[in-house]
């Protein structure tokens, strides 16, 4: 028997083919991280993946439908970490998915560099964090703001993790593409897959996914923009296609 506390819920995952416990207190999974789970690179029937700030464990969840690799994710807040332990026993996942309580800044030396064939990571999006943010919630603020890991750190890790010519793929704000890329290629990561995600046609892009490989050649794609909404806020088929499935 799974515990589920008292502010948790336990909600399917947009394919339904898989749980997850989450509570509004503590953290709820976003569009951001299922379509970072559906755009990055992984490895079909094994290898080995690791999704860096996972949160609850959403994304090692989702692509444990698209893959067969060992998935590792790593959250330094034990509350969130707890969580995702249990959504795992409860999707009976354990022999595929783990997670570690740790610090990323902290975790290369006892896993080892270069052993993982994908990285992934949806980030602390803001730099700075205010007194009231914190002061109102703790679990927010560390999973928004840059206050344990900053983009560079991000980026740094993800690189001495994977392994050479291997994916790392990232979500964040558009307003970070020219951070993001100049410091993937100060650690040796060559962008080569973008997409830019707009809430609805005639909208600025507000998400930003970026893919890169590890000592990769130079030549990147920009791939074609995803409208989330219709002008009457119905989801549109492109959306509804990625998704949900």
């Amino acid at each position: 028997m799974i515990d589920i506390k008292e502010d948790e819920r336990v909600d399917f995952l947009p394919n339904k083919n898989r749980k997850i416990i989450q509570s509004p207190n503590v953290f709820s999974f976003s569009i951001d991280a299922v379509l970072l789970a559906k755009f990055c690179y992984v490895p079909i029937q094994k290898g080995k993946i690791i999704d860096l700030c996972t949160g609850n464990g959403v994304i090692p969840l989702l692509l444990s439908k698209r893959s067969k690799a060992k998935i590792t994710g790593i959250e330094i807040q034990e509350r969130l970490f707890d969580m995702a332990i249990r959504s795992v026993q409860l999707n009976d996942l354990h022999k595929q998915i783990g997670f570690i309580n740790d610090d990323i800044n902290k975790i290369v030396e006892g896993l080892g560099k270069e052993q993982f064939d994908t990285v992934t990571c949806n980030p602390p999006y803001f730099k700075n964090v205010t007194e009231k943010e914190w002061n109102e919630n703790q679990h927010f603020a560390i999973a928004r703001h840059e206050i344990y890991c900053d983009l560079e750190d991000v980026i740094r890790v993800s690189s001495q993790l994977v392994k050479q010519k291997g994916k790392v793929a990232f979500v964040h704000r558009p307003e970070r593409l020219i951070d993001i890329i100049t410091l993937m290629k100060k650690y040796h990561i060559e962008p080569k897959r973008i997409q830019l995600i707009h809430p609805k046609q005639g909208k600025e892009a507000n998400i930003l996914l970026i893919e890169g490989i590890k000592s990769g050649n130079s030549g990147i794609k920009i791939l074609p923009p995803l409208f989330v909404y219709n002008d009457d806020m119905s989801y549109t088929e492109q959306f509804t296609e990625i998704y949900f499935n």
